[in-house]
């Protein structure tokens, strides 16, 4: 997908904070399309956005849930 077509998609984008975000370090996530996910900082929402691909977000939440990211 291109950086346009992308930007259109956020233009429309319906965020809501991360079911595990805590009250200070909140985490944005937006679903673009059947492909495309937009995750951003809540406190700085017109700053960078990352973008996941469908499978690589599932990936990503899989290693949050299974605590590949937790640090010691």
């Amino acid at each position: 997908m291109t950086t346009p077509e992308l930007t259109g998609l956020l233009r429309d984008a319906h965020w809501r904070t991360a079911t595990r975000s805590a009250s200070t370090n909140c985490v944005e996530v937006a679903t673009l399309d059947r492909a495309n996910v937009a995750v951003r900082d809540s406190k700085d929402r017109g700053g960078p956005v990352l973008f996941f691909g469908r499978d690589a977000w599932q990936g990503f939440v899989a290693g949050i849930r299974a605590g590949d990211f937790d640090r010691a």
